[in-house]
């Protein structure tokens, strides 16, 4: 009966909340929508009205009074990967924070057209978002999201290599002035796993690239081959077409008997483009009798989880994705006039980037013999 009770009471308004508190209903929005410009004590007479009412602002009500309606589209590809989803729960996370709605939707990222892309902008558009996040990790999504008819504001995550780099696609894009770039310094991370590999004595290497049409593949396939040569590490490269552990573990299994029939040393150390490949690559190299790191090291991308237990624990690459959420969300805001652009340590290409961090573990270890 009470709940029935309820369920026919009257919602309260603001202005019933501004007569408890003693205040104006133009304080009680400012203390909703996160005012500096509201006292300690103010705050909390209102907030206490907001509870003791069970007041729920409409969020169609505050659209109205302020032309937004305090929510982002996100469009996405990726989303069966370890990287892409830690964006977008990172990037989700801050929104709400800042009191904005996340409104998702997931595209197939390998065929995704440009009308594809506009049709998924238009659906965004009905909903009057405020302004647009498209995670972008292949080119094709790329090319997509900098060429879509919007003019809403709108921050492009994605690589700084591909078929287009980030600069070039300036000249295609429409309202770039209402247009950022973030992503993870990536080419900075392959440049320090190089580095890591030369500083204990790994002259031969072999790197596992990922599919091309992916940006993050290219940066760091673009990145390792300029750091092989700046380290002097000679290397050969294998490339995949998915990034999945199983087609790592047939490259891997193809490379050891090709190099065995032909009497050719195997390299000191195995680079792969991320860690589902590092798993796929370890387990052809245990079943082969080769011992990491003893024999061969092992150095991953991405820092997924499990890799910390696997034998041995893999040295990988941990991308900062809090960081990068926070940092997209920052260039959102700056670009509705509600902040200060996010600063960056590192840009590349216009993209500006969050750095990521080299976790150190037992799979890298020093070349056992110098090739």
């Amino acid at each position: 009966m009470a709940n029935q009770k309820a369920k026919g009471r009257k919602r309260p308004s603001m202005f019933e909340v501004a007569n408890l508190a003693g205040v104006s209903h133009q304080t009680v929005s400012r203390v909703i929508n996160h005012s500096p410009d509201v006292s300690d004590a103010t705050r909390a007479k209102v907030l206490a009205a907001i509870d003791k009412l069970d007041y729920r602002p409409s969020n169609s009500a505050r659209a109205l009074a302020s032309q937004r309606s305090r929510t982002i589209g996100l469009i996405a590809g990726g989303v069966n990967y370890f990287g892409p989803v830690s964006s977008i729960t990172s990037i989700e996370s801050i929104a709400r924070q800042h009191g904005l709605f996340m409104s998702v939707m997931m595209v197939d990222e390998t065929n995704c057209t440009q009308s594809d892309f506009e049709a998924l902008c238009e659906n965004f558009l009905q909903q009057s978002v405020d302004a647009f996040i498209f995670l972008t990790p292949t080119d094709a999504m790329f090319e997509a999201a900098c060429k879509a008819q919007v003019s809403q504001p709108r921050v492009v995550v994605t690589s700084t290599h591909g078929a287009l780099r980030a600069d070039e696609a300036l000249s295609s894009a429409s309202e770039t002035s209402r247009l950022a770039f973030t992503g993870i310094d990536q080419w900075g991370a392959v440049q320090e796993v190089a580095r890591l590999l030369a500083m204990r004595g790994h002259r031969t290497a072999l790197y596992m690239a990922g599919p091309s049409q992916w940006r993050d593949a290219t940066t760091r396939l673009d990145s390792w081959r300029q750091a092989a040569r700046s380290y002097r590490i000679r290397t050969a490269v294998v490339h995949s077409r998915t990034w999945q552990s199983r087609e790592a573990y047939a490259l891997m299994n193809h490379l050891i008997d090709e190099r065995g029939m032909t009497g050719t040393a195997l390299p000191s150390a195995v680079v792969t483009a991320n860690d589902n490949q590092a798993v796929g690559a370890a387990r052809a190299l245990h079943e082969h009798g080769l011992r990491i790191p003893q024999d061969i090291s092992l150095v991953g991308f991405d820092d997924i989880p499990t890799v910390d237990n696997m034998y041995p624990p893999l040295t990988t690459v941990r991308p900062r994705f809090a960081d990068l959420g926070a940092a997209t969300m920052r260039q959102v805001l700056a670009l509705l006039d509600q902040g200060q652009p996010a600063r960056f340590a590192v840009s590349r290409h216009g993209v500006g980037l969050i750095e990521a961090d080299i976790v150190m573990r037992s799979s890298l270890g020093h070349a056992s013999r110098l090739l």
